[in-house]
Parts: structure tokens; C-alpha cells; sequence
């Protein structure tokens, strides 16, 4: 006698799985074109636990969440610029062009244009999922995606009130709390040389160049290197002019291949650079940049793509966007038909630490100043209009699409947070056995 109801469970199954695996190969395989072994690089991190799956599949999230009809997304035609991937590991430390030591979003490689929501939608699963991994029951998880709702709302109407300044606003040791305070007061006694001093040394000819086999270093091939070489004016060509400094402060003194990267980058191609610098030789990481998630589940956005062609150049003009204060060293170039963006190796670059946020006390803390920093990173529209990109004021937009039902989105985001949570770790399990049976 058939089981009906262990035939609906199977089948349930069945289907997402098969969809778990559809989405896998055609984004992983035929888009970013990863062979065999470097699939199962990316799957082996992608295991370890479900917020590691989560991070590693963005392209299932967004398959699944633009066809959910949420109450407060902002307009299709006033879309707000977006980190495309906001998580809690993508905030970290990093000093600024004017010298600070700040805390802020620290990855743009998914930067589109886009509804607001999708990064706070990815941003409270993150947070449940994270807080899940650190011990916290079910009504501290609330809690914390609760402070993260509550910040962004409040900053978001004190930039639109004009009471805070989104471009001039940043997160020092000065105005944030533990464990975010300490991590920085701590960077502050940092050398400026620290990552020269990790990553070089001087050799018998007394030259610096990168210590190989350390770090993850490798040699490039000739072609590699000559092939930057030839292509280095674009690069200088595509900085910002104000922070333009002379030829011989690019001149290249050694190349290097970064190998192993985060969970989404598996597959794209790494180079560090040592340039001759003026005190010091400064290390400059060039990153190969592909077309942005968002992108493939977004409308078309004609405009964008026109102004946007180079995707490494899309990548900084995120990063632009949203940091007042940026890297100096930003800028692009295309290697070998593929497009990359550079930026400083910063010495100061330090995530926070899992074992800093195990009080309930520090995650309120530090979520909640995430909070302010999304807020903060979302009203930067005002750069946009500059630009001729954006006519209006995304706060604005995101403050209309929430209107006076604050309590009712944080209370959907929060019971919406938790159904997905779940979802994750089901998909997860279901992960598990196809990794098993596709990549023994």
C-alpha cells in the first residue's frame, strides 16, 4: 500500500534537491566555468556548516527570494545601489583616505542596483544563522535581528531629517562599542608596514619582493606577468585623478598569484602587486571581477549595463558609492579578456572575531552598528545624483516603501528570517547528499 505521506516527502525533496543542483551547475559550472576540483574546493568550504552554505550560494537565495512578494521593496524604478551579498562577515576594518581606522562593508563584488530589501533580507538570515552557530536560542535570535531592523530604521530617518550626514558619516574607535571598539583601538597600534612585513621580504639583492610559498603566494607564469606589465596604463588611466600621484609611485617591483579566496570567489583569478610606493612599497591586490548575482534575477536594467560594461569598474564604483572616504588605489583593468579591479592590500584590514560575540550583550552591540553602517551605505544616493545615475534620495524611497509600518516590516523580516533559516538548513542536508553523491 503506497504511503502518501511519505510519498509528498520524498517528492519535496526531490524537487528541491533537483533545483539545489540545477542552480549549482549552471552557475557554478557554465557561468563561472569552475572544473571539477575547483567546484569541490568551493564545496568542501561550502560544508562546514549552513551559514557557510549560505554564504557560497547567494545565486539560490536570490532565485528564491524575487519571486516573494514582500510588502515594503521600494519601486522597480527607484532602485537603491546595494552590496548585492550583505552578511556579517562582509563588515570589517580597514583605514580610509584620510588615514582613519573605520569599520564598514569591506565587499562589492555583487554591487547592483536594486531594491534595498534584498540586502536586508540576506543581511537578518545571516545574522540568525551566524547567531545559531554561537549558541543563542530561538528568542535571542529575534532579539538581534530586532536591534539591526531598529538601527537601520532610526538612521535611515535621521539622514532624511538631516540630523546625520550619510557622506559624512563613519564607525571609529570613537563612536562605536565592544567588541567593534577594541578591534579598532587595537589596529590603531598597528604598523603601517604590517602587511609589507607579513607578505615580503628583502633579497640577497636587496630588493623587496612577495615571499613565495607563504600566504598562499605563487609565482605567475611570464605570460602573466609580462601581460600585466602591458596593460598597467589602463590601470593608471582608470584612478581617480585626485588621487593620481606620480608614474614612478605605481612602478611595478613584483607580481605574485593569490591563491585560495572566500567561499563566493572560488575560481577567480588573484594577482598581488608590489609598487614602489613613496616611504613604503604598497601591495595592491587585483581581483578578477564577473557580472554581478543580482544581475541574473534583476529586470534588465538597460542604463546600468551601458554605464557599466566593465564589471571591474562596476565594482569600485560600488565601493565609491558607498564609502565617503575610499581607496586611493581604486581602479580596473582587462587581462586576457577578463576584467578586473584593484585596491590596496590594507594593513589595517581585520575581521571581528566568532569568540568576541559570544554575549548576548556584544551581538546587540554589533548588530546594531551594522545596522547603521547599511543605513549609512544605502543613502549614499547622493554621490549617485552627482553622477547622473540616481534623481533622487534612496532614503527617501526607503522610508516611503516602509511608510508608518516600522513594526510591521521589523515583525516580517523577523518571522521571515526564521522561515528561511530553516530553509537553509534544509537545503543544506540536501546539499550534503548531493555533494556526496556528485563529488566523492
Amino acid at each position: 500500500m503506497v504511503n502518501n505521506e511519505e510519498l509528498v516527502y520524498t517528492t519535496k525533496r526531490y524537487l528541491r534537491k533537483q533545483t539545489l543542483a540545477t542552480i549549482l551547475d549552471q552557475f557554478d559550472d557554465r557561468l563561472m566555468k569552475l572544473n571539477k576540483t575547483r567546484r569541490k574546493a568551493k564545496y568542501v568550504k561550502m560544508k562546514q556548516d549552513p551559514y557557510s552554505f549560505f554564504r557560497g550560494s547567494a545565486y539560490l537565495f536570490y532565485y528564491d527570494v524575487v519571486n516573494i512578494p514582500f510588502r515594503h521593496h521600494t519601486p522597480t524604478d527607484k532602485p537603491t545601489w546595494i552590496m548585492g551579498d550583505m552578511h556579517m562577515e562582509n563588515f570589517s576594518s580597514f583605514q580610509n583616505e584620510n588615514g582613519e581606522i573605520v569599520f564598514d562593508v569591506d565587499d562589492f563584488d555583487e554591487g547592483y542596483l536594486g531594491s534595498y530589501l534584498y540586502d536586508v533580507l540576506r543581511m537578518v538570515v545571516s545574522i540568525r544563522l551566524f547567531a545559531m552557530q554561537q549558541g543563542f536560542d530561538d528568542e535571542e535570535r529575534d532579539a538581534f535581528v530586532r536591534t539591526y531592523l531598529e538601527a537601520y530604521y532610526k538612521r535611515l530617518k535621521k539622514f532624511k531629517k538631516g540630523k546625520k550626514n550619510p557622506v559624512k558619516t563613519q564607525f571609529t574607535s570613537r563612536n562605536t562599542r565592544q567588541p567593534i571598539k577594541k578591534t579598532l583601538q587595537k589596529l590603531e597600534d598597528r604598523k603601517a608596514t604590517h602587511e609589507l612585513d607579513k607578505q615580503t621580504i628583502v633579497n640577497d639583492s636587496g630588493d623587496r619582493v612577495f615571499e613565495r610559498g607563504k600566504s598562499k603566494l605563487d609565482s605567475v607564469t611570464d605570460n602573466e606577468y609580462q601581460g600585466i606589465m602591458k596593460i598597467w596604463n589602463q590601470y593608471l588611466g582608470s584612478l581617480a585623478e585626485e588621487s593620481y600621484r606620480s608614474k614612478e609611485h605605481y612602478e611595478i617591483k613584483d607580481i605574485v598569484k593569490k591563491t585560495g579566496a572566500g567561499i563566493g570567489s572560488t575560481g577567480l583569478k588573484r594577482f598581488y602587486i608590489l609598487i614602489e610606493g613613496e616611504e613604503d612599497h604598497v601591495i595592491l591586490e587585483a581581483k578578477e571581477a564577473r557580472t554581478p548575482i543580482p544581475a541574473y534575477f534583476f529586470p534588465y536594467e538597460e542604463t546600468f549595463w551601458t554605464t557599466n560594461k566593465h564589471q571591474g569598474k562596476r565594482v569600485i564604483k560600488t565601493q565609491r558609492a558607498m564609502h565617503h572616504l575610499a581607496d586611493p588605489y581604486l581602479g580596473y583593468f582587462t587581462l586576457q579578456h577578463r576584467d578586473y579591479y584593484v585596491r590596496e592590500r590594507s594593513p589595517y584590514d581585520k575581521d571581528l572575531k566568532s569568540k568576541h560575540l559570544e554575549e548576548p550583550k556584544r551581538m546587540h552591540q554589533t548588530v546594531q552598528t551594522m545596522g547603521k553602517i547599511s543605513a549609512k551605505v544605502h543613502a549614499r544616493a547622493d554621490i549617485d545624483i552627482q553622477q547622473g545615475l540616481l534623481d533622487y534620495h534612496s532614503e527617501d524611497e526607503i522610508l516611503k516603501a516602509i511608510g508608518n509600518e516600522e513594526e510591521i516590516f521589523i515583525q516580517e523580516m523577523i518571522t521571515w528570517s526564521k522561515f528561511y533559516k530553516e530553509r537553509v538548513e534544509e537545503d543544506y542536508e540536501l546539499f550534503l547528499e548531493w555533494l556526496k553523491e556528485n563529488f566523492k
